[in-house]
């Protein structure tokens, strides 16, 4: 098996092949320090701020694949296969600007100037996309992961909508170009990154995959390193031997049949959301909110399950919704509930050299009552205090023939609330019901007390969703506990 020893891509309209750096090494230190591309910002150096926003262009299903990514926490190595542009590529041949360019000038959109890049390249991002409105919810959604300290946002708000009234930029007259760069990386081949520092595999395969994560059981996973940038970028840490996920095109598959939705390894939140949202419109709400557009293009569904987070608002949606984890070892694969992946803080079941080949989310009964609340201070972009999700069904007669409840921040791991659950199953949902269930939430958890809120906050608000979650679905239902959002789509 040949197996190459550098990584290729195209940044601009140079053919880049890099070889011999540290696995650590971040997008944003090698376009600022090798290619001298100071356009790309560093505020932040943890994914919140967007300063650093380029453009990592793919083909899915025979078509370019516009993202914003946050460089400074992408590794180098993840750039292999790909078209990059930064925000010196955006000029037409002639220099004239590019379109959301002129309109950022047009409406006053910069003040300072420092985000202004970042902000640009979500904008064309943006640009890029199909289903690009002018709608001011969609625009917000899309910069949201992009902040501005001279509070400048209405401003770029009306570029964007400026923008948009001229669908049409000199990227359009490459769309063939790239299509062809990008197909001459493919099939994409295995790729082994050696360095003084350490190593990065990139395997093509599944097989390989296996192979290599077991015979080096202590290497570092990472699929969309939103998680383990930060252990470089903050801790300083060294990863002296990384294997790549998100480099096994087989483990991108996403695809459903008339029982599940299946969700490979590889598979990004923003690929993921529409499906979720289509059979559990709750999760795809919560979906919305988790990072930003930037860090929902990189982060897999997976990998926040993978690495036992109990504040990860992924696991609580899955395990209300019954969902299985497919994991491999070698050759041997084994099939576990979600629940019972997470044992303790820090600690799951997971053997050395296994990992997460995929989840598995059962389509819901049609009478299935599914409602997740995520509880944090900022709408956008932050970390949740706590997660509650319910799903729940009653037969005609109103009782509850089946209850499922399960929280983040409320313990060292995600976890259900098995005597809530005992005190609703095969009751009358009614407020006696209710009353009971809230005195039982206080025995499933002891939170803890921390920056985001404290023991008795968690406490109160855990018995308060329960709360809410009876007002949205007793019979009949009187009481509306949502603001009106996004198209007519209810805020959490």
């Amino acid at each position: 098996m040949s197996v190459r020893d550098h990584i290729q891509f195209y940044l601009g309209d140079q053919y880049c092949q890099v070889s011999g750096f540290a696995p650590e090494t971040t997008v944003l230190d090698w376009l600022r320090e090798e290619r001298h591309r100071t356009g790309t910002k560093e505020g932040c150096n943890e994914g919140d701020c967007g300063a650093c926003t380029i453009l990592v262009v793919r083909m899915q299903d025979n078509k370019l694949q516009w993202k914003a990514v946050n460089a400074c926490i992408q590794f180098l190595w993840m750039l292999d296969g790909a078209q990059i542009f930064t925000v010196e590529d955006l000029r037409d041949p002639t220099g004239a600007l590019h379109p959301v360019q002129l309109a950022m000038v047009d409406q006053h959109g910069s003040q300072c100037g420092f985000c202004t890049p970042g902000f640009v390249m979500s904008m064309v991002a943006y640009y890029k996309s199909p289903s690009a409105s002018t709608d001011e919810g969609a625009i917000n959604d899309a910069l949201a992961g992009n902040l501005c300290r001279c509070t400048g946002y209405a401003p770029i708000v009306k570029a964007m909508k400026q923008a948009l009234a001229t669908k049409s930029d000199h990227f359009d007259q490459k769309e063939q170009t790239i299509k062809n760069r990008l197909e001459k990386f493919l099939p994409r081949s295995a790729c082994k990154i050696s360095a003084p520092a350490g190593t990065v595999s990139l395997p093509a395969t599944a097989e390989e995959l296996a192979s290599i994560y077991q015979d080096n059981p202590d290497a570092t996973l990472v699929a969309g390193a939103t998680d383990v940038g930060l252990w470089v970028t903050k801790r300083l840490n060294s990863l002296p031997h990384i294997i790549s996920i998100g480099s096994v095109e087989s483990l991108k598959a996403l695809h459903e049949t008339d029982d599940e939705l299946w969700i490979g390894a590889g598979v990004t939140y923003s690929r993921a959301h529409s499906a979720i949202a289509t059979i559990l419109p709750d999760a795809g709400e919560v979906i919305r909110r988790i990072g930003s557009t930037q860090v929902r293009n990189a982060g897999t569904v997976c990998g926040n399950i993978g690495n036992g987070s109990p504040i990860g608002d992924g696991p609580p949606l899955f395990i209300a919704a019954e969902a299985t984890l497919i994991l491999r070892k070698g050759q041997v694969t084994r099939s576990l509930p979600i629940e019972d992946y997470f044992i303790a803080y820090g600690k799951q079941d997971r053997h050395p050299g296994e990992f997460i080949e995929a989840l598995v989310i059962p389509k819901p009964d049609k009478n299935l009552l599914y409602r997740a609340y995520k509880i944090s201070k900022r709408f956008d972009q932050d970390i949740s205090a706590l997660l509650g999700v319910f799903a729940m069904t009653c037969n005609s007669d109103g009782l509850v023939t089946h209850i499922r409840i399960a929280f983040g921040g409320m313990a060292a791991t995600p976890k259900r609330a098995y005597a809530t659950e005992n005190a609703i199953l095969g009751k009358p949902w009614n407020e006696a019901t209710l009353e009971d269930a809230r005195d039982a939430i206080q025995t499933d958890f002891t939170p803890l007390s921390d920056m985001r809120s404290s023991e008795w906050y968690r406490r109160q608000v855990a018995a308060n969703l329960l709360t809410r979650f009876f007002a949205e679905t007793a019979t009949p239902t009187t009481v509306e506990t949502r603001l009106a959002g996004w198209k007519d789509k209810a805020y959490v």
